[in-house]
Formats: C-alpha cells, sequence, structure tokens
C-alpha cells in the first residue's frame, strides 16, 4: 500500500494563500481558534513526513524550533513544535544545497522524491501550506488528499493557490467542518 500524500492549505474566498506583500493577518483568527487548531492536531499527528518549499522552509525554521521550551506559548504549540522538530522534513529548492533543521534534507526533483517515499513504510505525507509544491503536486497527479481552510475575507490580490493549468482531477468531499469565526474546513479526496 502506497503512502497518503495530503496538502493543507488556508484559502481566502478568492482563493488567495496570501495577500499583497505576504500578509497573512486575515487567517489568524481562524488558525487560532480552539476548534480550528484541534482539527489540525488530530491531522498531523498521521503525518511522518513534511514537503516544503524554501519559502516556508525558512520561515518554520525561523519560529517552530524555539517554541518548544518557550514557556509564554501554550502547550499545544509546544507540542506541535517538537513534532515538527521530530517529523521528516523535505524541502524543495534549487537553491538550497543543505537544509540545517533536524531531520531536513534538500532535493530538486520534486515528483521523483514523492514517487519513492510513497513506496517507504511510513505514516501520511503532507505539505504544510507550500503552494508552489502543493502546485506542482497536482500537476504531477501525486496529491491524494486536499485539506482546505476557506477563511471568509477577499483579498483581492496576493500569491493565489491555482495559478495555471491543471490536469483535470475529480474529488469527493469526505468532511466539511464549520468554525465559528465563519471560516470551513474541507477534506477532499482524490476519486
Amino acid at each position: 500500500m502506497s503512502r497518503t500524500v495530503s496538502a493543507n492549505i488556508t484559502l481566502s474566498l478568492d482563493g488567495y494563500a496570501a495577500g499583497p506583500g505576504g500578509d497573512m493577518s486575515w487567517l489568524i483568527e481562524t488558525a487560532l481558534h480552539e476548534q480550528c487548531a484541534s482539527g489540525f492536531a488530530g491531522w498531523y499527528r498521521g503525518v511522518d513526513t513534511v514537503l516544503l518549499g524554501r519559502t516556508n522552509y525558512e520561515g518554520f525554521h525561523g519560529y517552530w524550533p524555539a517554541v518548544a521550551d518557550d514557556p509564554a506559548a501554550d502547550a499545544r504549540s509546544r507540542d506541535f513544535s517538537r513534532w515538527f522538530d521530530a517529523v521528516e522534513k523535505v524541502v524543495v529548492s534549487r537553491t538550497l544545497s543543505t537544509a540545517d533543521w533536524a531531520n531536513s534534507r534538500v532535493t530538486d526533483d520534486l515528483e521523483g522524491t514523492v514517487r519513492a517515499l510513497r513506496t517507504t513504510a511510513g505514516q501520511g505525507i503532507a505539505v504544510l501550506s507550500s503552494v508552489s509544491v502543493i502546485r506542482a503536486l497536482l500537476a504531477a497527479d501525486l496529491v491524494d488528499e486536499l485539506r482546505i481552510t476557506r477563511v471568509p475575507a477577499i483579498l483581492g490580490a496576493g500569491l493565489p493557490l491555482f495559478d495555471g493549468p491543471l490536469p483535470r482531477s475529480t474529488w469527493t468531499l469526505e468532511s466539511v467542518a464549520t468554525i465559528p469565526t465563519g471560516a470551513t474546513v474541507s477534506t477532499l479526496r482524490r476519486r
């Protein structure tokens, strides 16, 4: 049985993963809401390999390792920090040659790496908000599950998830949850 590749992303109503200049302020209320955070914690615990683009790797590496021992951080954030430190991290980059974060490695062959990972023993393989990686995996028909949190905000511009042609695919809605902030979390599985 092959390992599942799941992509997790938060989008605005108009399909942006980040606003102009990388603005993420529009999603903070939803991301910090107990129901959303609890659902995310349940999802990531089934993952032991994370795929990250260079930008997200650098951003996550610059923030998360210190949270594990930060007494001001909440228990869930400390737990996520420890998980993120321990999990295998595959950084997709043509410009990085090394990745210093524990359990990290760099590849410039996303498709080949994912095809190889799918044949190894382990839990799920996840993409955490890396738009370029999600797009490339969708184009290569290598995403089994999409977990999309849709925040009720229109940004008007920014970084779109869907930008350019993709091969046709059909998905089944497995679950949808409404967060009290008005956001919805949909889990879709590739048919």
